[in-house]
């Protein structure tokens, strides 16, 4: 008899719960239009011979999190130091060109990045780099494919056939990386090639 009306409270206390109204967790924000030709001049920005460009196009603060849109283009490298963001997971989406990537949490002689770092001031937050990733999952990226790196997981490209170009979209729920509106990209476009 006892546990029945454990079971009955319990019952009742989830239908409270589901009861319960719930709340945009973005009160009153707006949506963001970034039009292709905005994306395609960040690409074109890109220098020929810049080994890796990485350009935010926008960062939106959409309530509990900021979602951040970039686009990096990287020239023909063999191998390059492994990254790992601490707080702002990443999905590539490959626009162009192709490359295997290796993603893994095992990361050997990883060392942090500085805080004045353009990267970590502008871009993923804290974080480090690595030399390499013991027993990673390889992908063989091509234009349409789609990747999910959750903060903390190292990602390498350990091979770039010619070039690659993807967008990136940052997870940003620490709200670590600062704010850039359509009025900030415009100016940013304004002001000649990317920092490499």
């Amino acid at each position: 008899m006892r546990i029945d009306l454990k079971i009955l409270f319990l019952a009742g206390c989830t239908s409270a719960l589901l009861a319960q109204d719930t709340h945009p967790s973005c009160n009153k924000c707006s949506g963001t239009y970034i039009a292709s030709g905005e994306i395609q001049a960040y690409l074109k920005r890109s220098p020929a011979d810049a080994v890796v460009t990485d350009q935010q196009v926008r960062a939106v603060d959409v309530g509990k999190s900021n979602v951040d849109i970039g686009v990096v283009y990287r020239n023909k490298v063999a191998g390059g130091a492994v990254a790992e963001h601490d707080l702002v997971s990443e999905v590539y989406h490959v626009l162009d060109g192709s490359a295997t990537l290796v993603v893994g949490s095992d990361i050997t002689d990883l060392k942090r990045r500085p805080a004045d770092d353009r990267a970590v001031r502008l871009l993923n937050g804290p974080g480090g780099n690595g030399a390499s990733i013991r027993n990673g999952a390889t992908y063989q990226l091509k234009p349409g494919d789609v990747v999910i790196i959750p903060a903390g997981v190292g990602h390498w490209f350990t091979k770039i056939d010619d070039h690659i170009a993807y967008l990136m979209v940052r997870v940003d729920p620490d709200k670590v990386t600062p704010l850039k509106d359509e009025a900030a990209s415009k100016a940013d476009l304004s002001g000649g090639p990317a920092a490499r």
